[in-house]
């Protein structure tokens, strides 16, 4: 059984919420976009490798939307279920506890993206 709760629900609720935030300060979200669009930007490190190190820094960071934004892009750019597992113990290699509470979010995140087999936008 897949859990919403960590994948499509987190994201519905920061839509709106992140609508708003755009509407008081365009240029910083806009800058903020821009720049995440640069940086995960296939170069030396394909799309998927840095969706995956975005997972495990967002786990790193108990970052609920960050986990869900990521695990949706890992979804999107192919990466499988044991990749994503072991960027999570990167996590909690580098974390310690928090990321045995937030790596399960994020896989949980990810297998609900990985099971529609699309990331939905």
């Amino acid at each position: 059984m897949t859990d919403h709760t960590h994948g499509s629900d987190v994201m519905n609720s920061l839509v709106p919420l992140a609508r708003e935030l755009r509407q008081q300060i365009p240029d910083v979200m806009k800058a903020f976009a821009g720049l995440a669009n640069a940086v995960m930007t296939p170069g030396a490190l394909d799309s998927k490798t840095k969706e995956l190190m975005a997972l495990s820094i967002a786990v790193s960071h108990r970052c609920d939307g960050c986990i869900a934004s990521h695990a949706r892009g890992a979804a999107k750019h192919g990466a499988t279920t044991a990749e994503v597992a072991e960027a999570i113990g990167v996590a909690v290699l580098m974390t310690g506890g928090p990321a045995t509470v937030y790596g399960p979010r994020a896989l949980a995140a990810f297998e609900e993206y990985a099971s529609q087999g699309t990331a939905s936008e």
